[in-house]
């Protein structure tokens, strides 16, 4: 009984971060299923964590999502999380890349203060 709890506790975090994700990029459920081809029913399963997902469908996901999947199944951020995060910053100039630099060192001032 305890194994089965572990895992609805499980699959609703994973699901929660799919939300959370989504929400974030401002799509919809649905929109979401568009791009990654699949229905809306299964996101809305995924993210309420009333089913487990095959491990392509989860690639799809987090694809659609531009995190990876091991984000998606631990909350963990991975090489392959800040190999994404450097092509965003391709995508900006000089300039721009050093106001996130500045955003990113006044996050690490504000959150990691005693360390």
């Amino acid at each position: 009984m305890v194994a089965e709890m572990d895992v609805k506790l499980y699959l609703n975090e994973v699901g929660q971060r799919i939300m959370e994700r989504r929400k974030k990029l401002g799509l919809t459920q649905e929109e979401l299923a568009e791009r990654s081809g699949l229905t809306t029913q299964f996101v809305s399963y995924a993210e309420s964590g009333k089913r487990a997902s095959r491990p392509e469908n989860l690639m799809r996901i987090a694809a659609e999502l531009g995190v990876s999947t091991d984000y998606l199944l631990t909350g963990d951020i991975v090489d392959k999380d800040r190999l994404l995060l450097s092509e965003k910053l391709d995508r900006l100039s000089a300039a721009e890349v050093r106001i996130v630099e500045s955003i990113i060192d006044e996050c690490i001032s504000l959150y990691h203060r005693d360390e």
